[in-house]
């Protein structure tokens, strides 16, 4: 791997004008890291990386980077891009195990996140470098949120998730209460008696969004992010159907060919794929049939009834199935903005804020999905930087 890693690296051309840190949400120096790393300062790369992204080590491995960093290099023009993804993961992965720095200095002041997703560990993380004393409450057993519980172990393995807590949370003194759903025994204005100066909710959409057809009901008929959530848990049979072709389809119809299903046909209302080329590729070389043009009209015990999605009048067809998991995106739950004075929803429910992550009560904040809906975990970790600097001057502003 190392090698591979340096043959890429000195494929860089080191643009004055570098296109692909244009093209990272979060805004990778990835020239100047590749420049450390072929200097051999492999330290100074790592810190680099993670200074700028505590999520680096994520990030290389499940970032859609054929559109971002990689799409954007020069050299992909006529070519290859240089691979800045397995350079990334190399450097982070390395000097992650170096990572045993303690908390900083104390400021005096509490903060409290909810929810250990993407959001809710950038801005924890962030906040504790700067010495505020932060308490993560997760409704989970474990942290990572959708990092742990809806992406797929062969993409991103959860020792990554248990190294990231070991070295950016324990060792950095920042407490974790798991199980611990804000909203339920313990509210917000508990919170705020415990003297937490200000909260963040970063608690994602795990509401599944539905077909409303009949026969969803049945006892055949899963979510995917249900699915994903402990995949051993379900005994799908060997034929199955997904609806939905985006990127978490993916993650569900590779799972599922992965334990043990021998037929597998994914459905698309559209023309083509929602999902990125590179995941839409891996589906098809293991094995995923795709079916394109067709909505679903009912879910019976023998499969699904679809139609042409142009046409539905006269189309219909059954398509056998012993199973069948819905994958259309995700809503956010509700409960927190139900339990919680003056907190604004929009008509989706997710949290009304502005651009710095101020919700419609000064002393909360929110990003990532339960504000933006389903994006990805880099737009997540950039958003939250800009929220985290808003929550820093509210609670000096408190002091």
């Amino acid at each position: 791997m190392a090698a591979h890693v340096l043959d890429e690296a000195n494929r860089c051309l080191n643009c004055k004008n570098p296109q692909c840190q244009k093209g990272c949400p979060i805004h990778t120096p990835i020239p100047s890291v590749i420049r450390l790393m072929l200097e051999g300062r492999l330290d100074e790369a790592g810190w680099k990386l993670f200074e700028n992204n505590p999520l680096t080590t994520v990030c290389s491995l499940i970032c859609d980077h054929e559109k971002q960093c990689e799409g954007h290099c020069v050299l992909g023009k006529k070519g290859a891009p240089v691979h800045f993804s397995a350079i990334e993961n190399y450097i982070s992965s390395t000097y992650s195990s170096k990572m045993v720095k303690g908390p900083a200095s104390p400021n005096g002041m509490r903060a409290a996140i909810i929810g250990s997703g993407p959001a809710g560990l950038t801005i924890a993380v962030l906040l504790a470098r700067k010495g505020y004393q932060v308490t993560i409450f997760e409704s989970k057993d474990k942290i990572g949120g959708v990092l742990r519980y809806g992406i797929p172990e062969f993409r991103l393995p959860k020792s990554i998730l248990d190294d990231f807590e070991y070295r950016h949370l324990r060792l950095k003194d920042i407490k974790v209460r798991p199980n611990t759903a804000v909203g339920g025994a313990i509210s917000i204005e508990d919170l705020l008696r415990d003297g937490y100066k200000s909260i963040f909710i970063g608690t994602g959409v795990w509401r599944p969004n539905t077909l409303y057809i009949k026969g969803e009901t049945l006892g055949h008929v899963h979510y995917g992010i249900h699915y994903l959530n402990n995949p051993d848990s379900f005994h799908l049979g060997e034929r199955v159907i997904v609806i939905g072709a985006g990127n978490a389809a993916m993650d569900v119809a590779r799972t599922a060919m992965r334990k043990g299903v021998r037929y597998l046909q994914c459905f698309s209302r559209d023309a083509s794929v929602a999902a990125s080329k590179s995941e839409f590729d891996y589906a098809v070389l293991e094995g995923v049939e795709f079916v394109y043009g067709k909505i679903p009209v009912e879910i019976t015990d023998e499969g699904v009834i679809f139609a042409d999605a142009g046409e539905t009048k006269g189309t219909e067809k059954l398509y056998p199935a012993d199973s069948v998991i819905v994958s259309i995106s995700q809503g956010p739950r509700n409960q927190l903005v139900r339990t919680t004075r003056g907190l604004d929803a929009d008509a989706c429910g997710l949290l009304v804020t502005d651009d710095s992550g101020h919700t419609s009560r000064p002393e909360i904040f929110a990003s990532g999905d339960v504000v933006n809906g389903a994006r990805t975990v880099v737009e997540a970790v950039a958003h939250s930087k800009k929220v985290a600097e808003a929550m820093d001057l509210y609670m000096k502003k408190t002091m």
